[in-house]
């Protein structure tokens, strides 16, 4: 015969009814807490102003109802599974009189030593409890003492509810538990199960439908390793403020979650903290956006000390507006997509250990940025020309860079295999030298904290005599993503450099197919084939035709009055030989065309 427990004393006999009849409700086995449940309770909250406490089952059953003081509730002692990296299959939902519902040491204790599947404690508004406010909190695991790790999430209103799937919240809990125990430790290695979301809204002015889209995500999360179980896309006039995408389909995404134990969703747009948080809450799984997708690619493909510092940099630039209530990114023990890279142990620091992280590595890539300066400079006073080849990611950049230089730069048929610049000596068939450059490749929608944070490394593209445009024309949208890296290109200030189109992977093309004729006919491009060394010799002809327009050699007859001008000229070109005459100092330079014009007076005719 159920009984209400705890201090009973001197409660009327209606409140003690009411307090009775709430065995008699149930909450369905989806949800965290009825909001008819939760409203009765503030409301007897109110009435006497002591803590009311129920416990719920997994098919939502109230196995227990008691009341205590103004302060604390006894919890009583419950069955429940008690076995390595489970939970106990109840929850505890309590009323906080007053309005306040943060939990107190004693509530994260219970949740502790009981391992309950959650511990909700719910602020009561005396004046109007259907406006109560609710936190919760779940076990993440374990610390380096043993001891259970807790993470309360909130604050929500009694509303919200309605959005959050608590099937999802026990799983993942349940799946953190496990991680930090010893017996399970090969859960880890288990690729995240993972889904993929875009959201069509508006008019779609973009080159690239939203299918495009999900199935770039659907590469880029293969990249960072997930396995991708499912891709979802919902139409509707405008985002959601709240989840981004509606909230019917927040509900079947945290079903699908549950069927197919889901591990991660990820976004194609970028979501602002509250819409992840909300997310997070209500799938009870973790949640990322495109931006930390590639944030996290970019954190598994730096090698050198610089691209470590540009993407720990771009990863807290990302993360100081989320810093508070990340929700369960903040207690990812296993790891896993999105949690990578040097800025990882930076995630739980507050916001102004971040800011003075950031300064600090400004200053580090300011370095840098001046030894890369001076490289430059150096290659200038000498006329060494420069190329740098872009495009889009898996174009082909980096098998060019091999072909051309008989590099061994690590390349691979997957977006972003190259992060680091490289940089390599070319030679030119008219035996002149060029400096070869390999940078990053471009994305649509490239997160601008990475454009920011690689400013450095782009300007390498700002300081490029030629940039060599990539193009892989065996990919159906190569015309779109062609234009994506005109779009960065001039983001970087880099849309005045002259460009030359370099069509690659031609030998993927159909034998049929027509696309390659008309291909040769688009003026200042040329097709070739970098794996297969198909085009190379052409390419490099035209790149020394290019080239050659840059810098001229000439002779040149300095006076002896004007000695001065002879020392300048160690500057501004590179001096090839130096004669003293009876007229005057005789020198043959090589020098940028532009500068050609300040000397034309002691140019000596028929020898330029």
């Amino acid at each position: 015969m159920p009984e209400v427990l705890g201090k009973t004393d001197g409660l009327k006999n209606n409140i003690l009814a009411e307090l009775m009849q709430l065995y008699d409700l149930k909450v369905p086995p989806w949800q965290l807490v009825s909001p008819e449940i939760a409203v009765r309770m503030a409301k007897i909250t109110t009435a006497v102003n002591r803590e009311v406490n129920i416990f719920l089952d997994r098919k939502g059953n109230v196995l227990n109802v008691s009341i205590g003081d103004s302060n604390t509730v006894s919890l009583p002692e419950l069955p429940g599974r008690r076995g390595a990296g489970r939970l106990s299959g109840i929850r505890c939902i309590h009323m906080h009189p007053g309005g306040n519902p943060q939990m107190s040491g004693i509530d994260h204790s219970a949740l502790r030593i009981h391992k309950y599947d959650l511990m909700a404690a719910i602020g009561v508004n005396d004046e109007k409890p259907e406006e109560s406010v609710l936190n919760f909190a779940i076990i993440t695991g374990k610390d380096s003492y043993g001891q259970y790790t807790v993470q309360e999430y909130g604050v929500l209103q009694l509303d919200a509810l309605e959005t959050i799937f608590l099937p999802n919240i026990i799983s993942s809990a349940e799946k953190l538990l496990s991680l930090t125990d010893d017996t399970m430790g090969t859960a880890a290695q288990r690729p995240e199960q993972t889904m993929l979301v875009s959201l069509e809204y508006g008019k779609q002015d973009r080159l690239w439908t939203s299918e495009d889209s999900l199935e770039e995500l659907r590469q880029l999360a293969e990249t960072a390793g997930a396995e991708v179980k499912a891709k979802f896309l919902q139409k509707r006039p405008k985002p959601d403020p709240g989840y981004f995408i509606g909230r019917g389909k927040v509900r079947d995404l945290a079903l699908f979650a549950q069927q197919e134990d889901i591990d991660l969703c990820i976004f194609d747009e970028e979501l602002s903290p509250a819409q992840q948080r909300n997310l997070e809450q209500a799938l009870g799984i973790k949640v990322l956006d495109r931006t930390a997708l590639i944030l996290d690619i970019f954190a598994q493909r730096a090698q050198t000390n610089e691209g470590k510092l540009q993407v720990e940099l771009a990863q807290l630039q990302y993360t100081l507006p989320r810093i508070m209530g990340q929700g369960l990114s903040l207690s990812r023990l296993g790891g896993g997509i999105g949690t990578r890279g040097p800025g990882e142990t930076k995630l739980e620091t507050d916001r102004r250990m971040i800011r003075d992280r950031i300064a600090y590595i400004k200053g580090c890539i300011d370095k840098v940025q001046n030894v890369r300066k001076l490289h430059r400079a150096k290659r200038n006073k000498n006329q060494v020309p420069s190329v740098s080849l872009v495009g889009y990611t898996n174009a082909g950049k980096s098998t060019l860079l091999n072909a051309l230089t008989n590099a061994d730069v690590y390349a691979q048929d997957q977006l972003f295999a190259t992060l680091d610049p490289t940089t390599r000596q070319l030679a030119l068939p008219d035996k002149r030298q060029a400096i070869l450059t390999d940078t990053v490749g471009f994305i649509q929608r490239l997160p601008h904290q990475l454009i920011a944070a690689f400013k450095s490394t782009l300007e390498e593209t700002l300081d490029a005599d030629l940039l060599v445009h990539v193009i892989d024309v065996s990919h159906p949208l190569y015309k779109e993503q062609s234009e994506a890296v005109y779009r960065v290109l001039q983001e970087v200030g880099a849309e005045d450099k002259p460009v030359f189109s370099v069509f690659n992977k031609i030998d993927k093309l159909p034998e049929d197919s027509g696309l390659l004729t008309q291909l040769k006919e688009i003026p200042e491009s040329i097709c070739i084939s970098a794996k297969k060394k198909i085009g190379l010799e052409e390419l490099l002809e035209i790149i020394a035709e290019h080239l050659k327009l840059k810098s001229a050699e000439v002779t040149l007859l300095i006076p002896y009055s004007d000695s001065g001008m002879a020392a300048r000229l160690f500057d501004t070109g590179t001096v090839l030989s130096q004669d003293y005459e009876a007229d005057g100092i005789k020198m043959k330079v090589r020098m940028q065309t532009d500068e050609m014009n300040r000397w034309e007076k002691f140019m000596i005719k028929g020898e330029c």
